[in-house]
């Protein structure tokens, strides 16, 4: 099995989003008891087809053995070593409202080698409270502890009229990577990573896909 890992340009975003729900199967399958799946099963499974399953990991070298298919457990750390989830990525969340705390709750991060290690926010009310273990701090000692604790990503959770001047914040911290929960387009440098998170998109999405159905079922009963 041999890795190679391309320049991220010639990588489509596409292929990487699918690579997490590969990941995230074989490590069902894994605890499920499964040694091996082969590229048509782990295809059915997520609604691609194998051809598609083979596409995507040969952009990162040669896997699987013939007659026998993809070793789960060979596969989930080849996957981790492309994601870059092989090693432990502190991170650090400013914004402790009801969705930040909520997301302090998640233990989906730990399994993937994430750990919110600070959060921080500017409500007096919400300064000095212990959520999840992690005592939430002022946004002003930022800085001080993004260097002590050599983070490098960072969550956004605050309200659309608050995210720009904390991305900026992050940003004059030294954050390579934001993950914006609020539904506004940051101004980011080209050197920083942006993946932005709006759950009210997703549900668009799902009406468009629900509306075209009935719209094309309605043609067809009609027809």
């Amino acid at each position: 099995m041999t890795i190679e890992i391309p320049s991220d340009a010639s990588v489509p975003k596409v292929v990487v989003s699918r690579l997490s729900l590969y990941l995230r199967e074989l490590q069902r399958l894994e605890s499920a008891g499964q040694q091996t799946i082969s590229s048509s099963q782990l295809g059915t499974l997520l609604g691609f087809s194998d051809a598609q399953v083979r596409k995507d990991l040969g952009c990162f070298g040669q896997f699987g053995y013939p007659g026998v298919g993809y070793r789960c457990d060979e596969l989930i750390l080849a996957i981790r070593d492309i994601l870059g989830t092989n090693r432990s990525w502190p991170v650090v969340m400013v914004g402790a409202g009801n969705l930040g705390q909520a997301l302090l709750g998640y233990r989906g991060f730990c399994r993937q080698n994430f750990s919110i290690e600070a959060v921080f926010d500017s409500d007096p009310l919400k300064i000095g409270q212990t959520i999840q273990g992690i005592c939430i701090q002022h946004i002003d000692k930022l800085p001080e502890v993004l260097q002590a604790k050599g983070i490098r990503l960072g969550m956004i959770v605050v309200p659309v009229h608050q995210a720009q001047t904390v991305a900026d914040k992050l940003l004059a911290a030294g954050i390579e990577g934001i993950v914006n929960f609020a539904p506004i387009t940051l101004t980011l440098p080209s050197r920083v990573q942006q993946v932005s998170v709006d759950l009210a998109i997703e549900l668009e999405q799902l009406s468009f896909a629900l509306t075209n159905k009935l719209a094309k079922d309605l043609g067809e009963s009609h027809s």
